[in-house]
């Protein structure tokens, strides 16, 4: 059974980083590309970083060049660097397999507020 478990969120400045962390049980971890999506109010989850088994990445456009995901095959973690930090990317973040685990699974995320 998978479990999806969100960390390292916060309040910070506009230009700032942040780093996520998300932690996965079941046995999933290393053999699907993981990915982080971000929800922010009134809007749908959109996929923002993904990165493969082979860690091959690839990033949304409104966050290329300033996001970085990275994953920890050993510890089952994947996180997300990110820098340069806009008020735009206020939401709560989630981490998940790609396409979503299909059960509809989602953990509980984690709240980034960017004060501009």
């Amino acid at each position: 059974q998978v479990q999806l478990v969100e960390s390292g969120g916060g309040l910070v400045q506009a230009g700032g980083s942040l780093r996520l962390s998300c932690a996965v049980s079941g046995t999933i971890f290393s053999i699907r590309t993981m990915g982080w999506y971000r929800q922010a109010p009134g809007k749908q989850r959109e996929l923002v970083a993904r990165i493969t088994t082979y860690e091959t990445t690839s990033y949304g456009d409104s966050v290329k060049g300033r996001f970085t995901i990275s994953r920890d095959n050993a510890e089952k973690t994947v996180y997300l660097q990110m820098n340069s930090l806009k008020a735009e990317d206020t939401a709560v973040y989630y981490c998940n397999t790609i396409p979503p685990v299909g059960s509809g699974y989602w953990g509980q995320g984690t709240q980034v507020t960017v004060s501009s």
